[in-house]
């Protein structure tokens, strides 16, 4: 039977206000625990818009890549520390559109690539058309290229782009074309050198930014990418030239910001950085500021939302407490730890990257040491998340503090970090904490979906945090320092003020304040929604980044 997604169609009547059709590529989609296609915010950011661009019914397309082993399966090895484990994966809810395509990669003029579609149906989104070089009549080499999210070999991670790019341009074509191509990232900038070539217009093209250093952002050898088929076609020297921005270098982030007639940043503060960042290049679009969100309706616990718009406070305390022993039955299943319900508990949980600093408490030993055995004011914490499998930096500080948790019975570090996990997460915790050193973070949205559900933010004044806080009243913030300073004191003076404000103001107030624990909560949820749900986002995506 044929299917009817091998055409731009939608199962719902399109708004008016959001007619235009948009096809978003993300290298990752985060939509459900069973779909395993996603690292970590980049895809949690994207599957929140495919949702609210459901709930909006907008006439949106996302195009992503199905992966045959996903990220990774996060395990442990015999001493408790970080295995990394590929499992494939398979998923009977997709269906296959008929739709294959065919790119040039390296020196192979004829690979096919496959669409799968993701049905609104299935989790509640827009159609999302997953892409798969696993085909029959495919080499070997080829049907490996959509193995695994973020390879950690250059030639399959160029090769990613290109299908992504280049693969999903073509299915977008096969589709009957889209008015608006966004690339969420850099990562499917061949599409829009494709699409060039193609006479699509400038005007049609739109950019995201997410990395908040110039280091960060992906960066290859021009005559290597134009050998792979990264362009579309063979470009000559003096093509390769003006695309160029160093050392025969092609920059992902530059020519995306050069080739789109507009791009955003995921923060107000980013928004800045990013300027400020790019500013010395030419022909650069416009970056303006759409800060990232999350889908409320698919995050916020239901009674919690409930009790919120109600100001039930005697609801609110009774699901919350079922919501941690929810999470505790987890830690008591992976580490044998029981937790109490009654005690005031910390979770760290997002993905594990140095800048991060999941382990800024463990700066000053002796501190810790007291503020973790206080008795008059108990406290849990838990950490959770995943590091990329070859960031050995990264997984060295997450094996780190399990080799120090081990043996403290109100510390526990969790594996697992998907979907499922990070909603118990938020929705068990009292406290979020959020680390990172300041402008390194370009919006991070794991606390807004924990403020939802009654998660109190303690965080650096960085990314989306200076656009919501009001220190005391709906979260706590650390002063903010002089991010030139060398790491080493940044990390030191963080990590005291981190201790005064837990010592001095979050853990007294929770304790001997319930009331008032209980107005920051309630204003926090308050100050989220609507500004930093993704119908939100997703409205705003349209009005300032598709339609001006």
């Amino acid at each position: 039977m044929e299917s009817k997604y091998n055409t731009w169609y939608h199962p719902y009547k399109i708004s008016e206000d959001y007619s235009k059709k948009v096809a978003y590529f993300s290298m990752e989609f985060g939509i459900d625990q069973a779909l395993k296609i996603y690292s970590g915010g980049l895809g949690f950011l994207a599957g929140s818009h495919m949702r609210s661009g459901f709930e909006l019914k907008q006439n949106m397309v996302g195009i992503g890549m199905l992966w045959k082993y996903g990220y990774y399966d996060q395990a442990r090895n015999e001493d408790q520390t970080l295995r990394i484990d590929f499992i494939e994966k398979s998923y009977d809810f997709l269906e296959d559109t008929g739709i294959e395509v065919e790119i040039k990669l390296h020196d192979n003029p004829h690979v096919k690539v496959r669409a799968y579609v993701l049905k609104p149906e299935i989790f509640g989104t827009v159609p999302i058309y997953l892409l798969s070089t696993d085909v029959e009549g495919n080499d070997f080499i080829s049907k490996t290229i959509t193995n695994h999210l973020y390879d950690a070999n250059t030639l399959t991670r160029i090769s990613q782009s290109i299908v992504l790019g280049i693969g999903g341009a073509k299915v977008v074509e096969a589709l009957g074309g889209a008015d608006v191509y966004h690339l969420n990232e850099g990562h499917a900038l061949p599409a829009f050198y494709y699409l060039r070539d193609q006479g699509v217009n400038k005007t049609q093209m739109v950019f995201t930014t997410h990395t908040p250093e110039k280091a960060g952002n992906e960066e290859h050898d021009a005559r290597h990418l134009n050998r792979s088929g990264f362009f579309g076609r063979r470009y000559s020297e003096e093509e390769l030239g003006k695309e160029m921005v160093h050392n025969g270098m092609i920059s992902y982030t530059v020519s995306a910001l050069r080739l789109a007639r507009k791009a955003n940043a995921v923060s107000k503060l980013h928004a800045v950085v990013a300027n400020d960042m790019w500013k010395d290049f030419e022909g650069i679009s416009e970056i303006i500021p759409i800060t990232n969100a999350q889908n409320q309706l698919f995050w916020q616990d239901k009674t919690i939302g409930k009790s919120w718009k109600e100001q039930n406070t005697k609801a609110y305390k009774a699901r919350k407490t079922e919501l941690k022993n929810e999470l505790f039955d987890e830690v008591f299943n992976q580490t044998g730890k029981r937790f109490d319900s009654n005690v005031l508990t910390f979770v760290w949980a997002r993905r594990f990257a140095g800048y991060k600093r999941a382990d800024l408490l463990l700066h000053d030993l002796e501190r810790f040491q007291r503020l973790i055995s206080n008795n008059k004011y108990p406290v849990q914490i838990i950490w959770a998340g995943k590091p990329y499998p070859f960031d050995y930096y990264a997984i060295d500080i997450f094996n780190h503090l399990i080799h120090h948790s081990k043996n403290q019975p109100n510390l526990a570090v969790l594996i697992g970090y998907e979907i499922a996990l990070s909603r118990k997460l938020k929705c068990g915790s009292d406290v979020w904490l959020n680390t990172p050193r300041i402008t390194r973070e370009a919006s991070g949205t794991s606390g807004m979906t924990a403020a939802m559900n009654g998660s109190v933010n303690v965080s650096t004044n960085d990314g989306w945090i200076p656009e919501f806080e009001k220190d005391g009243e709906n979260c706590f913030v650390l002063p903010t320092i002089d991010y030139k300073l060398p790491i080493w004191e940044q990390d030191k003076i963080d990590a005291n003020n981190l201790f005064e404000i837990l010592e001095n103001k979050v853990i007294p107030t929770y304790y001997d304040n319930p009331e008032k624990w209980q107005d920051i909560v309630f204003k926090a949820i308050d100050d989220i929604i609507p500004e930093f749900s993704a119908n939100t986002l997703a409205d705003k995506y349209y009005k300032e980044l598709y339609l001006k």
